[in-house]
């Protein structure tokens, strides 16, 4: 149990079988460990993390979407967490026993909090998963440990499963608007982002494979709706830190999915925009120029993974609707490579309004698990 001294100050109301969510009043406590409870902190070698997460002196810092931290307890009936958080809103799915139905959504809100996870669990083993949902770096979320009850035991991580995939994206694989209600408008606010039902995470899962996301709302590769593109993120482990650099060796993909281009398929439209004029001034970008920029950044993807597989895709928004020029680009600048281990692969147009909810990111993932499936990228 949380301590005493901690005073609870709302519920939130989302419920599953065995599985309760609360924020704890912690302005004054957040560090204070009850002597009823166990705290396990961050650097635990029993903790297990997915995804380009990094540990500092202090915590686990959470930056990209489908990241994820996990912790396999026993003999404690209550799990909490001790989170810090930029901002409010930050959204992360708890996953108890790998039982994705009755995944809870939970928000984390700014400063520093003791969050209560689960309660009434019985006394044997039980793997924990927070899992990032949210947007990439919309918020960093600071995670110090896990709270127990005082007999708990912490047991080995799951060992990790063989297969890796990786997914570059934007909007579409970080999952803006998948939890959006039917007929409702499309909406870009973060409790209807959900990372954990895109096409990318439910690929994953299919093939029991490990999973990285490197996405963010709104990105492009020769333009965004904001000054950062693809080409000079997709390096870095800090999203939002130029001198953060990822350390490829950590993680080499067998299959990586590169998903682009929707975001510069409109900007390259709008000379007015202030992001046109710093990357293109007054005049719109060739073709050439777009087919060049895709093939580098497709070559720099190559120089971190060598013995990838990579599928360069399109859609399924209107980029792939019937006349759309972007989908020519892409083979084009694949052609340029000569490299018989980079392939296209495009998502028919959805032919819908707004971003891919639920149905159309499933439709996505069944179509890329039968194109891997049918070349026997995976044995």
């Amino acid at each position: 149990m949380v301590s005493s001294a901690i005073k609870t100050v709302k519920w939130i109301a989302f419920v599953c079988p065995l599985l309760s969510f609360t924020i704890v009043n912690s302005q004054d406590n957040a560090s204070k460990t009850s002597l009823q409870n166990k705290f396990i902190g961050f650097n635990n070698k029993k903790i297990s993390t997915m995804g380009r997460v990094n540990l500092t002196d202090s915590c686990t810092e959470i930056y990209w979407n489908g990241s994820s931290v996990s912790i396999n307890v026993s003999k404690t009936q209550t799990v909490s967490a001790l989170i810090s958080d930029e901002r409010d809103n930050s959204y992360y799915y708890v996953i108890i026993d790998g039982q994705v139905n009755n995944a809870l959504k939970v928000k984390f809100d700014k400063g520093k909090k003791v969050y209560h996870l689960a309660s009434n669990l019985n006394k044997e083993k039980h793997k924990i998963e927070l899992f990032k949902i949210g947007n990439t770096d919309f918020t960093t979320t600071r995670l110090f440990g896990f709270e127990l009850d005082k007999n708990a035991m912490v047991l080995e991580a799951d060992k990790k499963p063989k297969r890796k995939i990786e997914f570059y994206g934007n909007s579409i694989t970080s999952g803006h608007g998948v939890d959006v209600p039917v007929d409702s408008a499309d909406s870009g606010k973060p409790e209807f982002f959900n990372n954990y039902k895109t096409y990318g995470a439910l690929t994953a899962r299919h093939f029991d494979a490990q999973y990285h996301c490197i996405a963010k709302s709104g990105i492009g590769l020769t333009v965004s709706w904001f000054p950062e593109i693809m080409p000079e993120i997709f390096d870095r482990l800090n999203p939002k830190n130029p001198n953060s650099k990822w350390n490829f060796s950590k993680y080499q993909p067998d299959i990586v999915v590169v998903n682009l281009f929707q975001n510069d398929s409109w900007i390259v439209n709008q000379p007015e925009h202030l992001q046109f004029k710093a990357r293109f001034g007054t005049v719109k970008p060739t073709e050439d120029f777009i087919i060049k920029a895709y093939a580098d950044f497709i070559r720099s993807v190559r120089s971190k993974y060598p013995k990838a597989q990579i599928i360069c895709s399109l859609g399924n928004m209107d980029i792939t609707r019937e006349g759309s020029k972007w989908p020519s680009y892409v083979e084009q600048a694949v052609r340029s490579l000569s490299d018989q281990k980079v392939v296209v692969h495009f998502f028919p147009y959805k032919n819908s309004n707004g971003h891919p909810k639920i149905k159309e990111q499933q439709m996505m993932a069944d179509d890329l698990i039968a194109f891997i499936e049918k070349n026997k990228y995976w044995k």
